[in-house]
C-alpha cells in the first residue's frame, strides 16, 4: 500500500466520557499527529454529552455520527434502543445544549479522507452493523478499496488484516503494532469512553505516516465518571461497567 499522507490519531466511542475524553486527547497531544479523526458517538451513556460534543468539535479534524448519536438528534427513533441504552439516550435528550445538537447534526456515518474509508459501524450498514465476527470484517472489505478500513461502535480494538483471500489478526490490545505494508487492514480504535475488551482505561490508535498503526490506551479517573452517572440519576450498570471494561 502506498504510505499514509499524514500522521492520524483516531478515537471513537466517547459516549459522554469526559474524563476519558480529556485523558485520551492528552496523550493524544503527547504524540503531536497532524489530524485527529472520530469515529462516532460521542454521547449516550455518560453523564458529559455537552462537553464531550464540544471537545471533539474542537479538536478532531474528521468526525462520524455515530447511532447513539443519531437517536439522540431524533434521527433514529428510541425505540431501536432498549433497558439502560434508551434511558440514557432519553437523559441525553433532555440536557443535550444547542450548540451540540447543532455539531452533531452536521456529522456524516462515513466519509473518506487521504485514501482511507471510514465508517462507525461496518461498510455494509454505517450505522448499525458491528464488525465483530470474520464475515462481518470480510463483508466490509469486500464492500471497499481503500488501503485502510476504519470502523468503531463495537467498543473492541481490532487489526483484521486481509491478504489474497485469507483474513488474519483479531483483537488488538495495548502495546499491539501492525505493518501495513502488505494486503488492505481494517482497524477499530476501540473505545475512549466505555470500552469492552476487558480494558476499562480509555483507548485510541496511532496511524503513522508510514506503514504502520499502533494500539493505546490510558488511564483516567473512572470513579469521577461513575459518580457523575450517579449523580444524574442514570442507570447504575452504566456506571458499574466502566470499571470491568464490559
Amino acid at each position: 500500500m502506498p504510505p499514509l499522507a499524514k500522521r492520524v490519531a483516531v478515537i471513537s466511542d466517547v459516549h459522554g466520557n469526559r474524563h476519558a475524553l480529556d485523558a485520551v486527547l492528552g496523550a493524544v497531544a503527547a504524540e503531536k499527529p497532524d489530524e485527529v479523526w472520530c469515529l462516532g458517538d460521542l454521547v449516550g451513556y455518560g453523564p458529559q454529552p455537552n462537553e464531550c460534543c464540544r471537545s471533539v468539535a474542537g479538536h478532531a479534524d474528521l468526525c462520524l455520527a455515530g447511532n447513539h448519536d443519531l437517536v439522540v438528534l431524533g434521527s433514529l427513533p428510541i425505540h431501536d434502543f432498549a433497558g439502560d441504552a434508551a434511558a440514557a439516550a432519553r437523559w441525553t435528550q433532555s440536557v443535550l445544549a444547542d450548540d451540540a445538537r447543532e455539531f452533531l447534526a452536521g456529522l456524516p456515518s462515513s466519509s473518506r479522507r487521504n485514501g482511507v474509508e471510514l465508517f462507525h459501524g461496518s461498510a455494509r450498514d454505517p450505522v448499525w452493523e458491528y464488525v465483530l465476527s470474520e464475515e462481518a470484517a470480510w463483508w466490509t472489505l469486500q464492500a471497499t478499496t481503500a488501503p485502510v478500513v476504519l470502523v468503531g461502535h463495537s467498543h473492541v480494538p481490532l487489526a483484521i488484516g486481509l491478504k489474497g483471500d485469507e483474513l488474519t489478526g483479531g483483537v488488538a490490545p495495548d502495546g499491539t503494532t501492525v505493518a501495513l505494508e502488505e494486503g488492505r487492514w481494517l482497524l477499530n480504535p476501540g473505545s475512549v469512553g466505555q470500552p469492552r475488551d476487558g480494558d476499562p482505561r480509555g483507548a485510541y490508535l496511532l496511524l503513522e505516516s508510514g506503514r504502520r498503526a499502533s494500539y493505546h490506551r490510558v488511564d483516567y479517573p473512572i470513579e469521577r465518571t461513575q459518580a457523575e452517572i450517579r449523580e444524574h440519576g442514570l442507570p447504575e450498570a452504566l456506571a458499574a461497567r466502566l470499571a470491568e471494561g464490559l
